[in-house]
């Protein structure tokens, strides 16, 4: 499937006093790798919100391996896991710099009416850039 990986160097005010990432900052690098793989697609978030558009999470799971800490630079795979209908659901896995696998983990989103607050179809421009 269509997959992107990004890659950054974890900042100080995303660890705890032990230089660990905090947990919670592992929901933002899986957006990260989501708004990424989407540019790499040829959409942007801001794209779809100017269509009314929204994409909320519904489901996050994260399984954590090994620590990332302070100073690593961290790559994040971001994997389409099949083609999206209603709903849009990708895999990740983060990688540190020596290879090692620290974080697997699944995200969930729905396509969302912005107006009606009600769910879609993933829209055909998404599914067309697909094949």
């Amino acid at each position: 499937m269509v997959f992107n990986e990004i890659s950054f160097r974890v900042r100080y005010g995303e660890t705890d006093q032990m230089g660990v990432v905090y947990h919670g900052n592992y929901a933002q690098y899986f957006e990260m790798g989501r708004v990424e793989w989407l540019r790499k697609l040829g959409v942007s978030y801001k794209e779809m919100e100017t269509r009314g558009i929204m994409l909320p999470v519904i489901s996050l799971e994260a399984k954590y391996l090994k620590p990332a800490l302070y100073d690593d630079v961290i790559t994040v795979k971001t994997v389409l896991k099949k083609i999206p209908s209603v709903r849009i659901e990708f895999d990740y896995i983060i990688n540190n710099e020596q290879g090692e696998i620290l974080v697997r983990a699944n995200t969930v989103l729905a396509f969302m009416d912005a107006n009606r607050k009600k769910p879609i179809k993933c829209p055909d421009y998404i599914l067309d850039k697909l094949k």
